[in-house]
């Protein structure tokens, strides 16, 4: 008889575990999938291109429901897990029933965060994480409202874009000096910021968020300088917390997410958890690819096989406001390293190589990623490059013809 497992969270990392154990050890378990959403799952990826209506609902699908059916996998959505029975090896639905796991995996995701700036809690203030929050979005950018989204980050910059194609009038407020400071460095960020600008956003560095102003509504964001900004929608987009509620509950062991080993095991060897809940190692990564990486060593392990996650190497691959965006490993430099740069302002290309000791440790493309993937696995190698050094931000093709 096969082992019931129970995913709790219906998101991008439960949908790749899915579709790796459907691959590895179909039959091997009865597999149930539980989400918070009454939907299927989606890729959150896209929710930037849906707001700014390049793209429709049914093209953030994941998987259709057909998928989830050929595989047997028992689907609860819009069903939130109450609670976990560690005793009992029950989860507990909203409303009921209790239903029975043998293995149990939290990909619970994260939640916005939500900073206590005064008048948060007014109409019009929003975060942006799922569906819900693209047509509160919509509805407004489309009748030109004046927005003002809070974050330079990732998120923030996605939810600027998306709104200003979408018809807002849009302000971007970050309280550091410069755009996507974790991934960018100076001379890249600046050329992001100038794309920005090209697209019609107010681009406002350096700029504390003090609160919000409004009658029942929000009217304007107020700044610690004393400056006000009016704004008929606040996108609050500073970043995200792992969804570590049920796991605590529970009795597991959390920090900033819910603590796992290598083998993506919590301190309860019948519960797991990957994805941006999970926390290994002292990192929380919320991102994509290093969900997928422990969905595949999971699904490996509950198959039976010998497999270890070892962390992952940060890297973002994207289109950011349409510029592409790569950056990996050491991007600033610093002691011991030393710089290669292509740049051509015109043309708004920027391409910044770290080389430490012969090696590629880290770099930064905006504009033009071309090769983003071959420089990554330069660094996951950490070949000695000597030999392409001059070549490097000429792409692939140039270093293999030279190599040759």
């Amino acid at each position: 008889m096969a082992e019931p497992l129970i995913i709790v969270g219906n998101g991008m990392a439960a949908t790749r575990l899915a579709d790796e154990l459907s691959q590895r050890a179909l039959g091997r378990y009865s597999v149930a999938v539980i989400g918070d959403e009454p939907r299927l799952a989606y890729n959150r990826v896209l929710l930037s291109p849906l707001l700014a209506g390049e793209i429709g609902e049914p093209e953030i699908e994941l998987k259709p429901a057909a998928w989830w059916r050929a595989r047997g996998i028992s689907t609860f959505y819009g069903r939130p897990v109450d609670n976990i029975d560690r005793a009992a090896q029950t989860v507990t639905l909203r409303g009921g029933p209790a239903l029975p796991y043998g293995k149990l995996v939290l990909a619970t995701g994260s939640t916005p965060l939500r900073p206590p700036f005064l008048g948060r809690d007014l109409a019009g203030v929003v975060t942006f994480r799922d569906t819900a929050d693209v047509g509160t979005m919509q509805a407004y950018a489309r009748r030109g409202a004046r927005i003002v989204v809070i974050g330079g980050g990732l998120l923030g910059l996605e939810a600027a874009y998306g709104l200003a194609r979408a018809g807002g009038s849009v302000t971007l407020l970050h309280l550091v000096d410069r755009l996507m400071e974790r991934q960018l460095d100076h001379e890249g960020a600046s050329l992001l910021s100038a794309a920005m600008a090209a697209r019609g956003i107010d681009v406002r560095l350096g700029a504390e968020t003090k609160g919000f102003r409004g009658e029942g509504h929000v009217a304007a964001v107020e700044l610690a300088d004393g400056a006000e900004i009016p704004a008929d929608l606040v996108v609050i987009a500073v970043g995200v917390r792992p969804n570590t509620g049920l796991a605590r509950a529970a009795g597991l062991s959390v920090g900033r997410g819910v603590l796992v080993d290598d083998g993506l095991a919590t301190d309860d060897p019948s519960i797991f958890a990957i994805g941006e809940c999970a926390e290994h190692r002292g990192l929380a990564y919320g991102l994509v690819e290093p969900a997928y990486e422990q969905a595949r060593v999971l699904a490996a392990r509950l198959a039976g096989q010998d497999a270890a996650y070892r962390g992952s190497l940060l890297a973002t691959n994207l289109k950011v406001s349409g510029v592409g965006v790569f950056s990996a490993g050491e991007f600033e430099g610093g002691d011991g390293t030393e710089t290669v740069v292509l740049r051509d302002p015109s043309a708004g290309i920027y391409r910044k190589f770290v080389l430490r000791e012969g090696r590629l440790a880290g770099c930064v493309l905006v504009g033009d990623t071309q090769g983003a993937l071959f420089y990554l696995g330069l660094i996951r190698s950490g070949q000695d490059i000597s030999a392409i050094r001059a070549d490097l931000p000429f792409g692939e093709s140039y270093c293999i013809r030279e190599a040759a």
